[in-house]
């Protein structure tokens, strides 16, 4: 429906000039733990925000594979900027995923993402570790077929900008209760955001505390009404396909940031004992290939996944197993990639006005996004060797 016409140019929607500009802001950001409201103010300005929307509806019709490189390449430019618009390009591809599938419910996310509008994931709860199959927000159905939602939400993305919120919670006052009601909030006084982000890294994205005090969706912005648990609609499909390859996108840009600049350093430094670059010496020769190989593997994984996403490949029960997989093993490689890169640096990296210093905080968050570590590895045991015995 939106293939291009031309060769994918990452360049076309991430010049290298708006990419330094985002490098050199990370610094105060994620010093004075701020906002990067400039990052997306020239984001929005180059249609950043629409790169998955079609092009008829005003986006750059962009594949999910072609969006996972981008942000890769956003992410090496800065961590925190790349991650917080991850949580609206979520919602812009799981309207893609729907309506390449025939299911057009979120062509009002399109059109809004298209238009500027910034649409924030607002699923997280704290001790909640059923994710998509549970909530402890309570959602009340109105009379207009509407539903207004109390809880907390945590780790809320882009929360001091968002537009609107896509939210889930549990109704379990209905006739068919319960029931999982997905659907999404505009900013209203319902809507408490805590200033409350004051962590390790990731810092430039503000995942603030969102409490929802009777905070109402109409009718129109209610998506789903499901059955709690494991099933599969495509929503869900759509949520953790596109969260789970964005994610691991993200990590894997850290990787490769961290690679290149273990790279430059060990062409910078230079032996007193041997005289040259530590290029030349054979166990940083040896750390470096061995930071290349591991990352060398994701980019192909993630390329492969997110095209048989675009292209409606059928992995059946295996496909939560494959993307689980493919995000623990991107986060897990980053991080080891990462602290190979300090030891290349030496302990210059180790001072706070370091890049590195930085990536090494940043990697950090990647172990806490779903799916964690227990999570992946019960998927691959599930699907390796079926459901535990009773």
């Amino acid at each position: 429906m939106d293939a291009m016409t031309t060769p994918f140019d990452p360049a076309r929607f991430l010049p290298d000039d708006l990419l330094a500009r985002i490098r050199e802001r990370a610094v105060a950001h994620d010093r004075d733990n701020t906002f990067p409201q400039d990052d997306l103010d020239e984001l929005r300005a180059a249609g950043y925000l629409g790169i998955l929307v079609p092009t008829d509806r005003g986006g750059a019709g962009l594949t999910l594979a072609e969006a996972s490189i981008l942000q890769q390449r956003l992410a090496g430019a800065a961590p925190a900027t790349a991650l917080a618009i991850n949580m609206h390009l979520v919602w812009t591809g799981v309207a893609k995923v729907l309506q390449d599938r025939g299911i057009d419910d979120l062509a009002f996310v399109q059109r809004g993402a298209a238009a500027g509008e910034v649409f924030a994931f607002g699923i997280s709860e704290a001790g909640n570790d059923l994710v998509l199959f549970g909530s402890d927000t309570e959602a009340r159905p109105g009379a207009d077929g509407g539903y207004s939602f109390t809880g907390t939400k945590i780790f809320t993305s882009l929360a001091p900008v968002w537009d609107h919120l896509g939210v889930h919670g549990l109704d379990t006052t209905s006739p068919d209760a319960p029931r999982m009601v997905f659907a999404f909030l505009d900013r209203t006084d319902a809507v408490v955001t805590r200033d409350d982000w004051d962590t390790l890294g990731m810092r430039g994205t503000q995942s603030r505390t969102t409490e929802l005090h009777g905070a109402t969706a109409p009718a129109e912005r209610v998506v789903r009404r499901l059955a709690p648990g494991p099933q599969p609609d495509p929503l869900v499909f759509g949520i953790f396909a596109v969260f789970e390859i964005l994610l691991a996108s993200v990590y894997t840009g850290v990787a490769r940031r961290a690679l290149d600049l273990a790279v430059q350093t060990a062409h910078a430094r230079r032996s007193k004992k041997s005289g040259t670059t530590y290029a030349n010496d054979p166990d940083i020769r040896w750390r470096i290939a061995d930071m290349a190989i591991a990352y060398d593997a994701l980019p192909p994984q993630l390329a492969g996944l997110s095209t048989d996403v675009d292209t409606r490949v059928d992995h059946g029960a295996r496909w939560f197993s494959l993307l689980a997989g493919v995000k623990h093993r991107a986060v897990t490689m980053a991080k080891s990639v990462v602290d190979d890169a300090i030891l290349v640096g030496g302990g210059s990296s180790y001072s706070a006005h370091s890049e590195l210093s930085r990536l090494y905080r940043d990697v950090l968050a990647g172990m806490f996004h779903p799916s964690d570590p227990e999570s992946a590895h019960s998927a691959a045991a599930t699907a390796w060797l079926g459901p535990v015995s009773s």
